[in-house]
């Protein structure tokens, strides 16, 4: 596995790599691409957020801080524990319990954690053949979902309790789906075909 000093040397470079290659590469390809007439059209990432469902926290306060620690350790930011608004019997949750953790990556951490995921995290899926091309939202916004946390090199399998999932949406300023993918598949995601 990779050190924690590897690690963060490597992510600063790259955020730094992916934000540059933004600004001279694709915004040129982009505007040509759609014929942009301003610079401000071009589609760019405003946020990224990754938020994790934790059924069992209700009962298990430890699953709680183990998913808080492992967010924290792949985002480099700490996530708030999200709660119940309503209480479901059929479900034994009560008003103001935890039930999951989230966390909103803007500017640098943004492109840090999505150049990871592009270039680290998503080729460590078993049987990875791209990622689905038709998770858009309608509005250039794509949503994937991840089945296990040890795709992420910073992850110490020695050190998990249980293998949980999470779900990643990249937010974009896009207007439509197609100028969405385009933005994405220039940064790299690997879209199936």
């Amino acid at each position: 596995m990779f050190s924690q000093e590897i690690i963060q040397l490597i992510t600063e470079k790259m955020s730094d790599t992916l934000k540059k290659y933004y600004h001279k590469t694709i915004v040129p390809k982009l505007t040509e691409q759609f014929k942009y007439k301003n610079i401000h059209q071009v589609p760019k990432l405003v946020k990224v957020t990754i938020n994790r469902g934790l059924g069992e926290a209700s009962q298990n306060a430890k699953a709680l801080d183990s998913s808080v620690k492992e967010i924290a350790t792949i985002t480099g930011q700490k996530p708030v524990v999200t709660r119940a608004k309503k209480a479901i019997a059929g479900f034994k949750i009560r008003e103001g319990m935890p039930v999951g953790v989230m966390v909103t990556l803007r500017s640098d951490r943004m492109y840090e954690f999505l150049e990871r995921l592009i270039n680290l995290a998503l080729p460590r899926i078993r049987d990875f053949r791209g990622i689905n091309p038709k998770s858009f939202d309608g509005r250039g916004n794509y949503s994937l979902g991840v089945k296990e946390q040890l795709i992420f090199p910073e992850i110490e399998y020695d050190k998990i309790d249980q293998i949980r999932g999470m779900d990643i949406s990249i937010i974009t300023t896009a207007k439509t789906d197609e100028e969405g993918r385009a933005l994405l598949k220039e940064m790299g995601m690997p879209f199936r075909s």
